[in-house]
């Protein structure tokens, strides 16, 4: 039969590391070549390839109409960010093509656009990929096809002046309990700068005023918000996916964070500039209130790819830079001494009602780590410098904390 004839058909993309698949952005040539394997003279009327790419998000919802009649609601959209062809073998004068028993290959090559791309990303409500497709006519034959995923990764440089920028805030609260005023608590934060990368630290100082008659417990969280937007209706998804937890501060106590550490998991980078998923970031810094909500500050943070460089900036290209130290590929997940707590403990209660108001139902995200994106990412990033402040996470004395190092 005709498809015995037909051994191997593969899609094989050019690559620095052979173990290793390629990472494109926008403006870089995507090259490779299609690979075919016959095991007999075969007649070939075409060999075509189709590469694209999508955002593309999708979700229902149930809707009541009244007391015994309920409907689902879809909800998808889309945003095109890739759409090429090119013929790889076909006749000028529309006649078949006769290949000869063996291996054969077709090269191709196309530049991705030069505007800015998007990230690519897996999530449960919507994705952002990036293929090629291509497809084998032959005569009496149905249509072969084969298709292919590669990966995009947008450059966010964090060595940009509005992402080092310090970002710094605070907030205070009247604790209550059974409508008796207990005191005032407050908290002032900062951190050095606004954009990092996954596996940096980032130092925390923040300053905690507990004036009530009871302990408090202070707390950092980074957490992840994706965010899905369709027809003017927005689904979203939060995570928490870091934590670190300070000292009991006592009654009419205050309590200093000498730049205390908590550091990056290999998370996907922020997602800001496509118009139907976002990725956003944050550190909340909160305090735990016996009796009462929690008092919760935030601070924005922007995941970025390519690392500070406090010495000068890089001289070599984009595509170089991760694919030239493997070593970021192997790095395992961060241990932790328990896993982050849901989403839901970390809110206040203002804002679990806020949402619950709108629609938006807080969930936890399983999947921060999705897809092969994560070993991608860790190739942009050399070896960062060494943090600001070099501290111990457990408490020291404070006439034994280490100095900080200025560049």
């Amino acid at each position: 039969m005709i498809f015995d004839k037909l051994k191997k058909f593969d899609i094989v993309f050019d690559s620095p590391e052979m173990d290793c698949p390629p990472v494109f952005s926008s403006g870089d040539v995507v090259s490779g070549k299609v690979v075919l394997d016959l095991s007999t003279e075969s007649k070939v009327e075409s060999l075509k390839l189709h590469a694209e790419g999508f955002a593309k998000v999708h979700w229902t919802e149930s809707r009541s109409a009244g007391s015994s009649t309920a409907y689902t609601q879809n909800y998808s959209d889309e945003v095109e960010y890739l759409n090429r062809r090119e013929v790889l073998l076909q006749a000028d004068n529309g006649e078949l093509t006769v290949l000869p028993a063996g291996r054969h290959e077709y090269p191709f090559s196309f530049q991705l656009p030069e505007e800015t791309l998007v990230t690519s990303f897996e999530g449960k409500h919507g994705s952002i990929r990036y293929w090629v497709k291509v497809k084998l006519h032959r005569p009496w034959a149905t249509v072969k096809k084969i298709k292919k995923e590669f990966t995009v990764i947008e450059p966010i440089d964090i060595n940009t002046p509005s992402l080092l920028a310090s970002q710094a805030g605070s907030k205070e609260k009247m604790a209550r309990i059974w409508y008796r005023n207990c005191g005032q608590v407050s908290i002032t934060a900062k951190i050095d700068r606004k954009g990092y990368t996954p596996g940096e630290v980032i130092p925390v100082f923040a300053e905690f005023d507990n004036s009530t008659s009871r302990s408090v417990m202070p707390k950092a969280f980074i957490t992840q918000t994706q965010t899905f937007i369709a027809r003017g209706t927005m689904k979203q998804k939060r995570a928490v996916v870091a934590t670190l937890s300070g000292d009991i501060v006592g009654a009419h106590r205050r309590e200093t964070w000498h730049g205390r550490a908590i550091k990056i998991p290999p998370v996907g980078p922020s997602i800001l500039q496509c118009r139907i998923i976002k990725v956003e970031y944050m550190l909340r810094v909160c305090v735990d209130v016996p009796g009462t909500s929690k008092l919760s500050l935030e601070l924005p943070l922007v995941m970025g790819t390519i690392p500070l460089h406090p010495f000068g900036s890089r001289t070599s290209s984009f595509s170089s830079q991760y694919s030239a130290n493997m070593e970021w590929l192997r790095m395992a997940i961060p241990e932790q001494p328990e896993p982050p707590p849901d989403y839901s403990s970390v809110v206040t209660e203002e804002e679990a009602v806020q949402n619950s108001t709108t629609g938006q139902p807080e969930e936890d995200l399983s999947g921060v780590l999705q897809r092969s994106l994560m070993a991608y990412v860790q190739e942009f990033r050399f070896r960062p410098p060494p943090v600001y402040c070099e501290v111990d996470p457990n408490p020291q004395p404070i006439n034994m904390r280490p100095r900080c190092m200025t560049y």
